[in-house]
């Protein structure tokens, strides 16, 4: 590491057990047991730390001062927010991350409605187009369940090489 120049930071480094889990660029990484299985594998899924942060940046463009937007404007800006959010963690067990994040927005999206209308819960309806999903428009409120969930394409000994195993090259 010398030639690099890099050096290990001693608050951010530890040794932990894969089975306690690992926080990195977002993701916590851990060996769980598969359900109905008796094998353990590494799922990697949204750390706390992202999942609150996309809360707070949810909640910070639903507060009070963003109620001079109309709706379509909203809904433009969360389905941008949370579909780049979910593209990040799309490749791994996020399902139940994705929809904990979604219902959390709905929330705030209807908290938000009734503070500009002035309405009770129950004229909400009026804003939705099918079911309970909210539109304005063309435009309607999509989350980060619309991304579709890659997960683990490639396990263990099955990653792929860029290189070829030539046989005739060892044998010369």
């Amino acid at each position: 590491m010398n030639p690099l120049r890099l050096r290990l930071s001693a608050e951010k480094t530890r040794v932990v057990h894969i089975g306690d889990g690992v926080d990195f660029l977002g993701h916590h990484i851990r060996r769980q047991r598969k359900r109905g299985t008796s094998k353990r594998y590494v799922y990697t899924r949204p750390s706390k730390k992202a999942v609150q942060a996309i809360k707070d940046r949810v909640s910070e463009r639903t507060y009070r001062h963003a109620q001079n937007q109309s709706l379509a404007q909203l809904l433009t800006g969360l389905n941008q927010t949370l579909r780049g959010w979910a593209y990040y963690f799309h490749r791994g067990s996020a399902k139940r991350t994705f929809n904990t994040v979604d219902h959390h927005t709905w929330h705030r999206v209807a908290i938000w409605l009734r503070r500009k209308h002035s309405i009770p819960s129950s004229q909400l309806k009026r804003f939705c187009d099918q079911g309970w999903r909210f539109a304005d428009g063309e435009i309607a409120f999509l989350g980060a369940s619309s991304v579709m969930i890659e997960r683990y394409r490639h396990r263990g000994a099955r990653l792929p090489t860029p290189w070829t195993i030539d046989s005739a090259a060892g044998t010369g």
